[in-house]
């Protein structure tokens, strides 16, 4: 879930709107470990989910302090196709590759967690007889019919009917323009909810003076946001339009709100619950320009500049569509796994039932099939050999193990390959490592019964005050077998979405924060996640009878410190020519070993993931 904008395609979709969904399920209220084959099922493992300890431990040693075993236990097993990582590239690369070169190809995905998907997780819950949903990190599928014919035909490959999905929303406009939220902000006497439709009310569509009114916000502050939703002044009147034009591009929109609109720094987190969504806590990094494209106010206040940038900016979003399965992109990771390994769910259809469908772990990884998925096995090492292989070195359970193929997928991050293939040249370990990922938290909780939030009469709170800056509820999807609830009587799943804060140093770039983030997101234990969850959602709902201790039945963190491809960033990157952008140059082939992953594309959507998986194993069957 992110907003398809890039300094290479500002104008070929901008999501003005975030989103993500959930909805029905399995089994488990508390954390667990799973003993035995027969139990293991990790969608129904609540607590610290994501990047969840044993997941990144062994990497971390590798890439901090050099620490990885001098010898590995060769094991007697030889595949055409190795895969590093079973996120959606992943597993994208293995069936491209199984369709190219035929159903007994010999083909061992591995990966570091302890569930296939990647951040396309699958979070399942069940209460008192009934299952629900939630999303793991990658929400949906963003503007489907742009995707390119690769990633269109990879859909129908897996039975993916977008026709069938729209008809399962129905009219549900998710996080639409049109559909009311709310905005809640910390008053002296709880939080203030102001209910609306921001969107639309922020680039002053409709009564926004008396919205602006409502919020906890000193009168000068109101008369400031008001004077800039409405257009009344030009802020950069004594510029010319050449000059107009450079300085939305090169500016901060930080910068813009604090010198030019006067607007304090307690004030402008109104207008940055999307923008964290996106750029997470680089947000305050994004250029005026950007943040019109968000749909963040100001763009009237440009004078015919600004209308010129609202007419692009309607034309971008103009048609734009998001489409959900239940469980987010966890059903396309699953559909994928299905198609490599029907043992996993043999009595399942498909797309028709796969919200429905418990999979057989114990039938990922064996003998007898040609495609084989190994969780909780986190690779060290990938190099060529003189026999013309590659040789793949991992760790599992604290052992040390290697296994060879003819050709290898890296669809990991790409910040990891460095250390995984230190006979990469120089410039190409510099060019992958130059993008940080963005760190962000989703958080599933669970919900004896949806009577308090509905008489809040929205689905979507913004708290940009808060550790979580979205609230929502998910879309109505029936797709996959989904039984949405029918009524607030029954247990609901509410998605929170956190980005964790730092405070911007003087000088600081946006991949300089982000890396800071990250460490506090791994820093952060459950507990503290669990307490502001509560404290957040009491403040919310308490007022309708809400009690956190009585009401909250589970939850789920998705803690992703590697989260969101990193997009270039018009203040800190530079616009490269043609295939000189770090993501081009680090993407490069390397004998039998190629790369695939969103951060080979600089582009944080699911078709992304997809192209650069054919792209990778294009490659590999050239050679």
């Amino acid at each position: 879930m992110k907003y398809k904008i890039t300094r290479r395609d500002f104008l070929n979709g901008v999501a003005v709107t975030a989103g993500a969904s959930l909805l029905a399920s399995k089994k488990v209220l508390a954390q667990s470990d799973p003993s035995t084959a027969a139990t293991y099922y990790p969608p129904s493992l609540t607590g610290m989910r994501g990047n969840h300890p044993g997941s990144f431990e062994v990497m971390h040693g590798l890439a901090w302090g050099g620490q990885k075993p001098e010898q590995h236990h060769e094991l007697d097993e030889h595949y055409d196709l190795v895969v590093v990582g079973a996120g959606v590239s992943g597993l994208a690369a293995a069936r491209f590759y199984q369709k190219r070169m035929g159903p007994e190809a010999k083909i061992l995905l591995l990966d570091n967690h302890d569930d296939f998907g990647g951040h396309a997780k699958r979070n399942e819950f069940e209460h008192a007889g009934y299952m629900r949903l939630g999303i793991g990190g990658s929400v949906n599928l963003d503007g489907p019919s742009d995707y390119s014919m690769i990633s269109k035909n990879l859909l129908d490959d897996i039975g993916v009917d977008l026709d069938a999905m729209r008809a399962d929303m129905g009219e549900f406009d998710f996080l639409g323009a049109d559909a009311d939220s709310m905005f809640a902000l910390p008053g002296p006497d709880g939080h203030v909810k102001v209910r609306g439709s921001w969107i639309r009310l922020m680039l002053g569509i409709g009564d926004y003076p008396s919205a602006i009114r409502a919020l906890p916000l000193p009168v000068s502050e109101q008369d400031r946001v008001i004077e800039l939703i409405s257009g009344d002044r030009d802020y950069l009147e004594e510029l010319s339009l050449a000059e107009k034009s450079a300085y939305v591009e090169s500016t901060s929109y930080l910068e813009f709100l604090t010198q030019r609109v006067g607007l304090s720094t307690d004030t402008i987190s109104i207008f940055y619950p999307f923008p964290k969504l996106m750029f997470g806590p680089a947000a305050t990094r994004i250029s005026i320009l950007e943040a019109f494209y968000l749909g963040s106010p100001g763009i009237r206040s440009m004078s015919w500049l600004g209308d010129l940038l609202a007419q692009l900016l309607d034309s971008a979003v103009s048609g734009l569509e998001s489409l959900y399965f239940p469980d987010g992109n966890a059903s396309v990771a699953r559909l994928l796994v299905h198609k490599l390994i029907p043992g996993v769910a043999p009595d399942s259809v498909g797309f028709e039932d796969i919200a429905l469908s418990r999979f057989d772990y114990s039938a990922l990884d064996l003998e007898q099939q040609s495609v084989r998925l190994r969780l909780n096995s986190t690779v060290v090492g990938v190099r060529e050999t003189a026999g013309e292989t590659v040789d793949v070195d991992y760790v599992r359970d604290g052992k040390p193990l290697r296994v060879s193929g003819d050709h290898c997928v890296l669809a990991c991050y790409n910040a990891a390959i460095p250390y995984l293939c230190p006979q990469l040249p120089q410039h190409q370990k510099e060019a992958l490592d130059y993008g940080v990922k963005v760190p962000l938290v989703w958080v599933n909780v669970l919900l004896g019964d949806g009577q308090a939030f509905s008489k809040l009469g929205v689905g979507r709170v913004n708290c940009p005050d808060d550790p979580f800056v979205v609230v929502t509820v998910p879309p109505a999807t029936k797709t996959g077998g989904n039984r949405p609830p029918d009524g607030p009587e029954e247990p609901m799943v509410v998605f929170m979405m956190g980005v964790p804060s730092v405070d911007p140093e003087d000088g600081e770039k946006s991949r300089e924060i982000l890396r800071r983030s990250r460490h506090q997101v791994y820093g952060t234990p459950f507990e503290t996640y669990e307490r502001q969850v509560r404290d957040q959602l009491q403040a919310l709902l308490g007022e309708y009878g809400f009690r956190h201790e009585r009401d909250i039945q589970a939850i789920t963190v998705n803690r992703w410190a590697h989260g969101y491809a990193y997009e270039y960033m018009q203040l800190d990157d530079p616009q490269w020519e043609a295939g000189q952008a770090p993501h081009e140059i680090g993407r490069a082939q390397f004998g039998r070993i190629s790369i695939a992953n969103s951060d080979s594309e600089a582009h944080a959507y699911l078709d992304s993931a997809i192209d650069a998986a054919w792209r990778a194993v294009a490659q590999q069957v050239r050679s």
